[in-house]
């Protein structure tokens, strides 16, 4: 299904849908981003974006393409719309305009930019190696194969794509100034003004053959985890001019507002990564040496099979090494002979001890992941969010929405984007494919997992070489909370091995 060749700029900002509910939020303050999950309660979920791209979490794709854009040179005869939404400087754009190297078309509808200060420059959402660039700009674009609009596509776990480009003061910037000698018609919140169509690929990086990939999520409410993200190695440069121009010009307030407040450091610090890897294009340069490659999607999808309908003994006893990260035959033969003696110890014990809780909710447990996650279909956030919240109002939990979302949500998420190669596989995600086998059987493996994740967390913090994923997974609602009830542990490491 094709979309409309032009889509109004109201209805294009993703954060419309927030305003649309009728709650203000902004990145500071008492409505600033810490408290968005108050009304968005999937901004305190998972696979958030941005993320800090850290060398520890790349994994080298050689199967990922160069990025195709299709229709990106614009006529100046095409008007496009320049706004100030309170919010961030967007440009709609037309549907016509689409990523074609996908796997299927995502058509552009509005790209918009995210910046620092005047006195503090750094202000782009996503980090490389915890450096924070100016600026970043995200060309978004929507799933136009199965979605009329991106208001339809926004709330669904296929339905967006965004090329994120890391913007740094330098050299000027020609393309910067097809839409900045427009700026001061826009300086307040909700003004608009028509611009002549320009070059939108000349705002892109000259290589589009080297970008990070990884599943996440908007940037700003409602924050669904609807985004497959391209965020391009190399950065563009804008002039110092240019960059004031740009954090000095907006405000966020309207014209007719009695106090004017600059617009400026309107970006959302970076998420916890939450198991996700992320995918490089590319093999070389500094801090890549030896980077792994990803495992094959052929091969995962064997070791959730195995989980699903195979032997659980002989996968806690023979094959428990596939599961876990990569290291010596050493390290893994001497834990594998740990593992046996833990797992004689558990069978040795009286049956009725050997229920742990996560295994005994099991038969109120809806066995979703696994069908749902292998047979790919559609996760719909909105109507999720008020399917649950029904629930929890029945049951007089309301305040429990956000981490009834999360995991209700997480062990989908994971395993989609495990068997896609842009996650380590959970412990919560085996313990929902697990749901419905023999309950012994399982108990055993996920004892034997358990232990096998807590050796791992040792090693890696002895050797201090936890990075993100380690500081990441202690940092989490699950500090208040026992290890049976699911995901995040403070002990929980990536479960995935490399070639």
């Amino acid at each position: 299904m094709r979309s409309p060749s032009f889509i109004p700029v109201a209805a294009l900002h993703l954060s419309f849908i927030g305003a649309l509910q009728g709650y203000k939020w902004t990145y500071s303050g008492p409505e600033g981003e810490h408290h968005w999950s108050k009304h968005y309660p999937y901004c305190g979920g998972s696979f958030q974006s941005p993320i800090d791209i850290k060398s520890e979490l790349l994994r080298f794709d050689p199967t990922l393409r160069p990025i195709e854009v299709q229709n990106y040179n614009l006529s100046p005869d095409e008007q496009l719309t320049l706004g100030n939404n309170g919010h961030a400087l967007q440009i709609s754009l037309p549907s016509k305009m689409h990523i074609s190297s996908l796997q299927h078309r995502y058509s552009a509808a509005q790209l918009h930019f995210h910046w620092g200060s005047s006195s503090r420059i750094a202000g782009s959402e996503h980090m490389v190696n915890s450096k924070q660039y100016a600026a970043e700009m995200h060309v978004v674009h929507y799933n136009s194969d199965k979605y009329p609009n991106i208001s339809y596509a926004v709330d669904k776990s296929d339905g967006l794509a965004v090329l994120g480009v890391l913007v740094e003061v330098g050299e000027f910037n020609p393309a910067f100034e097809q839409f900045l000698r427009f700026i001061n018609g826009i300086k307040y919140r909700n003004q608009k003004v028509q611009v002549p169509g320009f070059n939108i690929r000349a705002l892109l990086p000259d290589r589009l053959d080297e970008y990070y990939r990884y599943d996440g999520s908007l940037t700003t409410p409602p924050c669904y985890p609807s985004v497959l993200w391209t965020v391009f190695r190399n950065a563009i440069t804008v002039s110092q001019k240019q960059f004031n121009a740009l954090a000095t010009a907006l405000y966020s307030s309207s014209a007719q507002d009695s106090a004017t407040i600059p617009l400026h450091s309107n970006y959302r610090k970076p998420q916890l990564v939450d198991s996700r890897i992320v995918l490089a294009s590319f093999k070389e340069g500094r801090g890549l040496h030896g980077i792994l490659t990803v495992t094959s999607p052929q091969t995962r999808k064997q070791i959730i099979q195995q989980l699903l309908v195979g032997d659980l003994a002989d996968l806690a006893d023979e094959e428990l090494h596939k599961l876990l990260p990569s290291g010596s035959q050493k390290l893994q033969a001497g834990r594998r002979k740990d593992l046996k003696k833990w797992q004689r110890d558990s069978l040795a014990k009286p049956k009725q001890q050997m229920t742990s809780p996560s295994l005994r909710r099991k038969s109120q447990t809806k066995c979703f992941v696994g069908k749902l996650g292998l047979a790919g279909d559609t996760l719909h956030y909105s109507s999720l969010e008020q399917r649950v919240f029904h629930q929890l109002k029945q049951s007089h939990r309301k305040n429990n929405l956000v981490q009834a979302l999360r995991d209700a949500v997480y062990p989908e998420l994971n395993l989609r984007s495990y068997l896609e190669c842009k996650s380590h596989l959970a412990l919560p995600t085996v313990r929902q494919i697990l749901c419905g086998r023999p309950t012994d059987e399982a108990l055993e493996l996920e004892r034997s997992l358990t232990k096998a994740w807590m050796n791992q967390r040792e090693t890696s913090v002895a050797n201090k070489q936890g990075g993100q994923i380690t500081k990441h997974s202690s940092i989490s609602f699950a500090s208040r909370r026992t290890p049976s009830q699911g995901y995040p542990h403070p002990w929980l490491l990536p479960m995935e091995w490399e070639d």
